[in-house]
């Protein structure tokens, strides 16, 4: 090894160091190094190959909270890693995707589990290219047992959070059952005993309890009598928890909104609060979710307003049950009607037909 390379590769107390031979590459090509940042991938660092293909980069690790690491080569990822500290890793690629790495059994394990990813998909599109459905399913649920497999016998190994994410298309991930909340829940407390400080198992976690709440309220829907709209159980402004069926009024307006939006704080107060002055007292009541995610800016906008109506919150903004329950991520604000107890299908355009609607229900 070259001097030039050696001193690249001595490891500080807090970085793993990477050893890279890009096959077929030339003199000066650039291998980018980045890092995973919640969703997106956060860029580190570039660093040219020598006339044999190899390069050598250091990254930041902290103790207790391993990285994921990618390698890319003109826009195409060249391998992925996942890294702890001190580690000293070699990796070699070609331009095809294809890698090898040593040094670090979990970035093997990583490498393993995104080439058998991708068998995953050849076999999925060839099958679709036959337009054999029977195949299309049994490749879908040979693989989704596979992988839960693999999440049961590697529950501690963070590989586990890039195959809970896995998605077939943008709209069919692999892991999209209701019940495959539990599956997140378990490997997040298996994560938590040994990672307990990893900002990906803090946003594991995070993923898990939005999914098991969307979980138990559908649970609490099938086992409970059934009604004429979904139920909402959710934590109100003063922090007790508001059922929508315990609210009174012969007319309830289930409303849906976010307070971090200016023009919504002014619909409220032109025309929300005026109708509901009229005609509150003759039997017209408001359940109101907020969307928000920060709490904080929802209270802040219900006192300012001192809106007098039911105002609820959770905090998990379009991940929320409530949105989910009656299909509301965008165009708020949005609101249904319950006249006695009865989803009403009415549509309304604006604040004349509400009241309208409401002289003529009310009298």
């Amino acid at each position: 090894m070259t001097g030039l390379f050696a001193a690249a590769l001595a490891v500080s107390c807090n970085q793993a160091s990477i050893r890279g031979t890009l096959q077929g590459a030339m003199a000066d090509d650039q291998v980018a190094v980045g890092r995973l940042e919640g969703a997106t991938v956060q860029m580190l660092d570039t660093v040219r190959t020598d006339k044999d293909g190899r390069y050598a980069c250091k990254v930041e690790v902290e103790k207790g909270q391993p990285a994921f690491i990618y390698l890319y080569h003109n826009g195409n990822r060249i391998a992925s890693l996942l890294l702890s500290k001190g580690e000293q890793v070699t990796v070699v690629s070609d331009s095809l995707g294809s890698w090898t790495v040593e040094g670090s059994e979990e970035s093997a394990r990583l490498q393993q589990v995104e080439q058998e990813f991708s068998d995953f998909l050849k076999k999925m599109d060839a099958a679709y290219d036959a337009s054999d459905r029977a195949a299309l399913a049994k490749t879908y649920v040979d693989y989704y047992r596979s992988r839960v497999r693999y999440l049961m016998e590697n529950t501690k190994s963070l590989t586990s959070i890039p195959v809970l994410y896995q998605k077939i298309n943008d709209h069919f991930p692999v892991f999209g059952q209701a019940t495959d909340a539990l599956h997140f829940r378990t490997v997040y407390d298996s994560l938590m005993t040994v990672y307990p400080e990893s900002k990906y198992v803090k946003a594991l976690g995070q993923e898990a309890t939005s999914r098991m709440n969307v979980l138990e309220l559908n649970a609490k829907i099938s086992q409970a009598q059934v009604t004429a709209y979904p139920e909402l159980d959710l934590p109100s402004i003063d922090g007790t928890r508001k059922k929508l069926s315990e609210t009174t009024g012969k007319v309830l307006m289930l409303y849906f909104w976010v307070a971090s939006d200016p023009m919504q704080k002014m619909f409220n107060r032109e025309v929300m609060l005026p109708v509901y002055k009229d005609y509150h007292d003759k039997g017209f009541e408001i359940y109101s979710v907020s969307l928000d995610t920060d709490k904080g800016v929802w209270a802040s906008a219900v006192r300012d307003q001192e809106l007098p109506w039911i105002n609820v919150c959770d905090g998990l903004g379009s991940a929320s049950p409530a949105a989910s329950l009656y299909n509301v991520y965008r165009n708020l604000p949005v609101s249904f009607l319950i006249v006695d107890g009865e989803l009403n299908e009415v549509e309304l355009k604006g604040e004349k037909d509400l009241r309208s609607f409401l002289a003529k229900t009310l009298k």
